[in-house]
């Protein structure tokens, strides 16, 4: 029996790109899924495919710059199966520009939803894997976390500080609590449409032509729950070939 079977996984960002990918993955190998996300219409339909293929999901619609929300949603996967084995903080934002054009509302949004929406994931869940003393972070990064990049400034430090926060739950883990991040590069999902920099998108949509599929993150998430317990699987870097 997979080591993935029966656990109770909460993704957010499930809506589309990474999250569905995973949330396909999982399902397929009888994890029990509680999904996450802003898009109702879209959650609906994958909690209906996942059921078609004989899986188990439900959804809750949830914003991950509101605390309240995580935190429901948190209570929402405990009431309904009953314990939270593994978060996967997904939701994540990417509108790439120059500190020049000074988009200080995007700089705003991607510190809300890929720092603190990370951190609200993680609070809503710790007392709870405490309390089973045991868990599984995993936490999705980037290359972009490894290395700045041009018009990157500010994603790339939202991304840095993604890699600290995981680091930080490895060295307070007691043995208890798995930490992984999971750093992607260039994959095929939603991630180039939030650029509203002319320039600096039409650079990404030619560089992301090299990108590969969202399930290559799926089978890495996969891959780091499958390890037996007293394993952890702290750090991957996934990326195209090419890049």
């Amino acid at each position: 029996m997979s080591e993935i079977q029966n656990k109770v996984v909460i993704i957010t960002g499930a809506s589309s790109g990474l999250g569905e990918a995973t949330a396909k993955r999982l399902a397929a190998s009888g994890a029990k899924l509680m999904l996450a996300a802003r898009r109702e219409d879209r959650l609906k339909e994958l909690v209906a495919a996942i059921a078609t293929s004989g899986g188990t999901a439900t959804y809750l619609v949830t914003d991950v710059v509101d605390r309240a929300q995580v935190e429901a949603l948190a209570k929402e996967t405990l009431s309904t199966y009953g314990r939270i084995d593994v978060l996967v903080n997904n939701a994540g934002l990417m509108p790439l520009s120059p500190l020049d054009e000074l988009k200080v509302e995007e700089w705003d949004q991607m510190i809300d939803v890929n720092i603190k929406g990370v951190l609200y994931g993680i609070a809503a869940v710790l007392p709870i894997m405490r309390q089973q003393k045991s868990g599984h972070v995993i936490n999705l990064c980037s290359v972009a976390g490894h290395q700045v990049f041009l018009a990157g400034a500010v994603y790339c430090a939202t991304k840095f500080a993604v890699r600290a926060i995981s680091e930080g739950l490895r060295l307070e883990s007691n043995g208890e609590i798995r930490s992984t991040n999971i750093s992607p590069g260039a994959i095929a999902t939603e991630l180039t449409t939030t650029i509203s920099d002319r320039d600096t998108a039409a650079r990404m949509n030619a560089f992301y032509k090299i990108a590969i599929d969202a399930d290559s993150i799926a089978r890495a998430i996969a891959f780091a729950i499958e390890q037996p317990s007293d394993v952890a699987v702290n750090e991957m870097i996934v990326r195209p070939t090419l890049q």
